[in-house]
């Protein structure tokens, strides 16, 4: 499964650097998003979703609402199938938007969907 982390972290404190690596070893694709880093856990970064060049099935989104304006337009263009809202990033207007456009919504902890085998 390709999977975007939206809001990658190089520091490995970070939980979207946790998922990251978490999701290479379960066997998925993890594209770091990050508008200024060039690489997130020795992996190339990309500046939004859109510019990922493989079909994305799922997103999962490390950052807080205030940061998410932009984003609904670059998951809906890069024709994202799923979207996993983490612990603090709920965002009910954006989450509904993505729902009208067709996208899976779902608010939940990557790792600890991972870590139970529900992913």
């Amino acid at each position: 499964m390709n999977v975007a982390v939206i809001g990658a972290s190089d520091n490995p404190e970070r939980y979207s650097h946790q998922a990251m690596l978490l999701l290479r070893q379960t066997g998925h694709i993890a594209y770091p998003v990050h508008p200024a880093a060039a690489t997130v856990a020795g992996v190339p970064a990309y500046a939004s979703v859109t510019r990922i060049p493989e079909r994305i099935d799922t997103a999962t989104i490390y950052l807080a609402p205030r940061n998410q304006e932009k984003l609904g337009d670059d998951l809906i263009n890069g024709k994202v199938t799923r979207v996993i809202f983490n612990p603090g990033t709920e965002n009910p207007e954006l989450e509904a938007r993505l729902r009208e456009a067709g996208i899976e919504v779902r608010e939940a902890c990557t790792l600890v969907l991972l870590k139970t085998g529900q992913f």
